[in-house]
């Protein structure tokens, strides 16, 4: 099949996917969808859950494995939106609609290029392709619930949207919850330990702590208290001041590195990871897809914002068609050529490297 009709086909698989809701964790009926792309397309696909899942027709064990990965969940709709988020519909060259450009478009053109790829003999890697549920959320059944079940991965195209340019490394996420302490007492009295007060030089800390080590593609790790939370009434001074801070990790340093010298130096009463799972990653720059990449003409690049490339552990490179400032916007879109051209790209990308 031409690669252009492919892509028209993807384009078509897409309007339908804006216009069936598919929020983390409710995307059965999106799933349905991408089933009956395989089934039309006569590829053997599985549906783990809401994940949908499927390898070349010429699997072969003794070869590395390339995953195409994207997700097929979204967001809720913002109340800016002044579209209806869920009708698919294009003007001056733009697909609107909810999960458009996050990450409906990078989808549909890695679907789009595994069914080019699915049937040829004789490929250097292997192809799994994996419609993953539950990325917007981290939840517990999307991309991370698979690695234990498709085939062992050697290398990753995770589709989010960057322009099409090479995202070699991306910024891991360790979301910790702090407590500071004081003395709880009624608002008439003295009291020189009050919780609030306290948090003034501990917000201070943070704002101007820096970590040493500085990544060459994805700099500084970035530092942000997002939530504070204290008091119940006007009349009692609290015994604790609440505090959420997002910490974007780089490449330098492991989550666990980073717990421990919050936990070392913050000056607060305790601070906790919630989680320490998702890690930054990166794929070398001399790795045969970058390179091929760059002869194309693509630019590098490191990524702030976190995708299923934290639950990965083998290398893998950020690559899709739209644009990561549209994610999660009101009336969200995409061109239609940036799926036209996505789909070309990625095809050409792999040409360079599996054929």
């Amino acid at each position: 099949m031409a690669i252009q009709d492919l892509a028209q086909d993807a384009i078509s698989l897409l309007k339908k996917l804006i216009e069936t809701q598919s929020f983390s964790s409710e995307e059965d009926k999106t799933a349905l969808l991408i089933e009956d792309w395989f089934t039309r397309y006569n590829i053997d696909f599985t549906r783990t859950k809401n994940n949908v899942w499927a390898v070349n027709k010429h699997f072969d064990k003794s070869k590395p494995t390339l995953l195409l990965n994207s997700h097929h969940d979204t967001v809720k709709p913002n109340s800016a939106y002044t579209n209806d988020p869920f009708k698919a519909f294009v003007e001056d060259g733009k697909l609107f609609g909810l999960g458009s450009n996050d990450a409906g478009g990078c989808l549909v053109s890695l679907i789009a290029t595994f069914t080019h790829f699915y049937n040829q003999e004789n490929l250097k890697y292997n192809l799994v392709v994996v419609a993953s549920a539950e990325e917007e959320s981290s939840g517990p059944n999307g991309l991370n619930s698979m690695l234990s079940i498709i085939p062992k991965v050697d290398v990753a195209i995770v589709g989010e949207p960057t322009l099409m340019n090479l995202a070699v490394a991306e910024k891991g996420l360790v979301v910790f919850e702090a407590v500071i302490e004081g003395t709880p007492s009624h608002a008439a009295h003295p009291n020189d330990n009050n919780a609030i007060y306290n948090a003034i030089e501990a917000l201070q800390w943070f704002k101007d702590f820096k970590f040493e080590k500085r990544s060459k593609a994805l700099g500084d790790v970035k530092l942000t208290v997002t939530q504070i939370n204290a008091g119940s009434q006007h009349n009692v001074v609290p015994g604790h001041v609440d505090l959420v801070i997002d910490v974007r990790v780089n490449d330098a340093y492991s989550n666990s590195e980073i717990a421990q010298i919050l936990q070392e130096k913050a000056p607060v009463t305790s601070i906790k990871p919630r989680s320490l799972r998702l890690n930054s990653s990166s794929i070398p720059v001399e790795h045969d897809l970058v390179k091929a990449g760059i002869a194309m003409g693509r630019t590098t690049y490191g990524s702030p914002t976190l995708s299923d490339q934290a639950v990965l552990t083998c290398p893998s490179l950020k690559l899709g068609p739209g644009d990561s400032t549209r994610s999660h916007s009101a009336n969200e879109f995409i061109y239609v050529n940036e799926i036209e051209e996505g789909v070309k790209i990625y095809i050409e990308l792999l040409n360079r490297v599996i054929e």
